[in-house]
């Protein structure tokens, strides 16, 4: 399967990117992860902006690569799962990456304190080793969107 499949399977839309949304994506990845290192918010939350970095990322390198995901269901799946296609990431990155999805539903819209220390660590970790790897993949495939 390739993006040009999803696109044929409505998973996703044709999209023309700019340096001015990439470099927005990226700077909202960037606040996130940091925001996700404050000292003092809930467990949760710092999950949950390290998460949205994580997602972030995912968004901007679809986007330098012409497409956007289709609002609705599964779209932060979609998105995950889109990092093989992009930068070529590898099964196990994309395997915890649908597993922190999954917490993050359940600690969004049904429960509070279902995320431990530990989790949010590894999703801090995620999500910087995430935004390096695209923003590595965007200097060498699409060096255009980084000029603004």
């Amino acid at each position: 399967m390739t993006l040009q499949d999803w696109l044929k399977s409505s998973w996703l839309l044709a999209h023309k990117s700019s340096p001015q949304e990439i470099k927005g994506l990226l700077s909202v990845a960037n606040r996130d992860l940091a925001d996700a290192q404050v000292k003092g918010i809930s467990v949760d939350a710092c999950f949950a902006h390290a998460y949205n970095a994580a997602l972030q990322s995912s968004l901007a390198a679809l986007a330098a690569a012409g497409y956007r995901v289709s609002r609705g269901e599964s779209h932060h799946h979609r998105a995950f799962q889109s990092l093989a296609y992009t930068i070529g990431a590898d099964g196990d990155l994309i395997s915890k990456l649908d597993k922190c999805r999954k917490k993050r539903n359940v600690s969004d819209y049904e429960r509070a304190g279902t995320v431990s220390d530990q989790e949010a660590g590894e999703m801090i970790k995620i999500a910087k080793a995430l935004l390096a790897k695209v923003e590595a993949w965007l200097r060498k495939e699409h060096s255009t969107m980084l000029q603004t």
